[in-house]
C-alpha cells in the first residue's frame, strides 16, 4: 500500500511554491495542487513526473479571490483524500492598484488572507482527523510595513490605492496571515495538528509581475544571485517536513536558519489576535456554514 504523505499546496504553478512543490514531491510526496489554471497546473504535473517519476498529482481548479470557490475546492480535497498530512497555504498576490472582487472584497485581502483561512476552515475535519498534521502559512516581513492593524476596519477596506500605498496594504494582508496562524495554533492545541508561518524572504520568483519591466529586473537581479527563491521554498519545505519541528506550533520562523521571530507589534498578543480571528469568522459566516 502506498503510504506517501499527502500535501496540498496552493500558488504551486510558479515561483515558491512550483520549487517548494517539486522538492516535496521528490522528498516522496503525493501532491494535491490548487490552482486557477488548469493548464499551468498541467504543465507543472509535467515537471514534476520527470523530476520525481510516479509522484502522484492531483490539480484541483480554484479561483483563490472567490471564496466561495476556496469553499467548494475545499470540499473536493477533502472528498478525495482520506487523509491529509500538511496543507501549505502559499499563494499570495501583490496588487499595485484597487481591485474589488464580485463578493466585494479587496482582491488582495480575498486572497493572502481569506483564502487561507476558508481553505484551512473547510480542511480543518480532514487534518485533525489525519493526526499528527500540519498547516504551514506563507507570511512576509513586509508584516513590519503594515502601519497598524484594526480587523473591523481592514478586513472589508476597499478604498483606492496606488503602488506607494500598495506595499502597506500588502504588509497589512501578511500580518493578517501570522495572526491567523498563532490564533489557529492556540485553537488547535492537543488536535495533533500544528500550524507555523514563515517570513520566505524576498525572492526574484514571480517579482512583482504587474510592474513594468518585472521581468527585466527579475533577471537581473538573478545574475547578480540577489534573492534566490531557493531559499524561501526551503523554510516552506522545512515546516512542512522537518521532524525537528514536528511538536512545534503557533511559530512565526525566518528564511534565515528558521530562526524564530515574533510577529510584529500591532498584531502581537492573543486579544488583537482573538479579535482577527472572531470578526473573520463573522464576517465569513454565509461562505462557511457551517463551520467552526
Amino acid at each position: 500500500m502506498d503510504r506517501r504523505p499527502v500535501m496540498v499546496i496552493t500558488g504551486a504553478t510558479h515561483g515558491l511554491g512550483r520549487l517548494a512543490a517539486l522538492d516535496l514531491a521528490r522528498g516522496g510526496a503525493a501532491l494535491g495542487v490548487v490552482a486557477r489554471s488548469a493548464e499551468k497546473a498541467g504543465a507543472l504535473r509535467e515537471e514534476i513526473g520527470a523530476a520525481a517519476p510516479g509522484t502522484p498529482v492531483e490539480v484541483f481548479v480554484a479561483d483563490l479571490s472567490l471564496l466561495r470557490e476556496v469553499r467548494r475546492v475545499g470540499k473536493e480535497i477533502s472528498a478525495r483524500y482520506p487523509r491529509i498530512d500538511v496543507l501549505i497555504n502559499n499563494a499570495g498576490l501583490h496588487a499595485f492598484s484597487q481591485r474589488i472582487t464580485p463578493e466585494g472584497f479587496s482582491e488582495m485581502t480575498a486572497v493572502n488572507y481569506l483564502a487561507p483561512w476558508v481553505l484551512t476552515a473547510t480542511l480543518r475535519d480532514r487534518l485533525v482527523a489525519s493526526a499528527p498534521a500540519r498547516i504551514v502559512t506563507v507570511a512576509s516581513e513586509a508584516s513590519r510595513r503594515s502601519g497598524g492593524i484594526v480587523p473591523a476596519r481592514d478586513l472589508v477596506l476597499t478604498d483606492d490605492y496606488g503602488r506607494r500605498e500598495s506595499s502597506r496594504l500588502y504588509g497589512r494582508t501578511k500580518l493578517m496571515d501570522i495572526m491567523f496562524s498563532q490564533e489557529l495554533g492556540r485553537r488547535l492545541a492537543g488536535t495533533g495538528v500544528t500550524a507555523n508561518c514563515c517570513d520566505p524572504g524576498f525572492n526574484t520568483s514571480g517579482l512583482g509581475r504587474e510592474l513594468p519591466l518585472a521581468g527585466v529586473l527579475e533577471k537581473a537581479l538573478t545574475r547578480l544571485g540577489v534573492g534566490d527563491p531557493r531559499r524561501g521554498a526551503g523554510i516552506i519545505v522545512r515546516l512542512a517536513t522537518d521532524p525537528a519541528l514536528a511538536g512545534t506550533t503557533g511559530g512565526y520562523y525566518s528564511v534565515k536558519d528558521a530562526e524564530p521571530l515574533l510577529c510584529p507589534e500591532p498584531g502581537r498578543g492573543e486579544v488583537i489576535q482573538r479579535e482577527l480571528w472572531e470578526r473573520t469568522a463573522t464576517l465569513l459566516a454565509d461562505v462557511l456554514a457551517p463551520t467552526w
